[in-house]
């Protein structure tokens, strides 16, 4: 009998995505994203943080909240093979597994001690939706970096970024500080690997607005943005 055990939630992320859909495959593709981790209340101590400034990466260990399913199975198809080809759960990082963790390293782009929430961590390029639970916290060393590190089957297959197209009278509709990031998103092609339909108009919630777009020819273009709920 397989042995259990409990984690507890340490944290809690916010970043710009209510759901799945349009968040990058994995961390660091986008450095204009920005996020805060929250404390939980018990743990909003400034004594558990000290030192931790002098690190520039931090580790974040997390729980696929959204992901739950019973049962696992030992092998997934990965969006970097298409979703047609199988490959095992433990060769992937696909949410679904037999214990749904997470982990991503993301840029430590601020600590700040005293806030009405206690300690936050401010950090860049994390690719966790809002509200995802932290069970764990770690310093990313530079050891951490090995050079001579292979890809397996992710080496196989690029992932091209696609043109960004965002004609003005949308752009207009973006908050300054959040058109980097929403230019970086829309390029890493949020669409399924199995989707190329250039007549499809896909949508996704991104830091309060609804955005559409479509994709021809390895462009995107946005075709429109709204505030979230208003409708287009």
């Amino acid at each position: 009998m397989a042995e259990t055990g409990t984690f507890q939630v340490i944290a809690h992320i916010r970043s710009e995505f209510p759901e799945k859909f349009g968040i990058p495959r994995q961390s660091g593709l986008v450095e204009d994203l920005r996020a805060t981790v929250v404390f939980a209340p018990e743990f909003r101590n400034p004594d558990a943080l000290r030192g931790l400034e002098g690190f520039s990466h931090i580790w974040l260990l997390w729980r696929f909240h959204r992901a739950a399913r019973t049962g696992w199975s030992p092998t997934v198809r990965p969006p970097r093979l298409g979703g047609n080809t199988r490959m095992g759960v433990f060769a992937t990082r696909s949410p679904f597994r037999p214990n749904a963790i997470g982990l991503s390293a993301v840029r430590l782009a601020g600590v700040e001690l005293h806030t009405d929430q206690g300690p936050v961590l401010h950090v860049a390029g994390a690719d966790l939706m809002d509200g995802t639970p932290i069970l764990d916290i770690k310093p990313y060393l530079p050891g951490d970096c090995r050079p001579e590190a292979t890809g397996g089957y992710t080496g196989r297959r690029a992932w091209p970024a696609l043109e960004v197209e965002i004609p003005q009278k949308w752009l207009d509709q973006v908050p300054e500080d959040r058109r980097a990031a929403l230019a970086g998103v829309l390029a890493q092609d949020p669409r399924p690997p199995y989707q190329n339909d250039p007549e499809r108009v896909y949508g996704m919630t991104f830091a309060g607005l609804s955005v559409h777009f479509s994709v021809r020819d390895g462009v995107l273009t946005v075709c429109g943005v709204a505030p979230e709920g208003a409708g287009l």
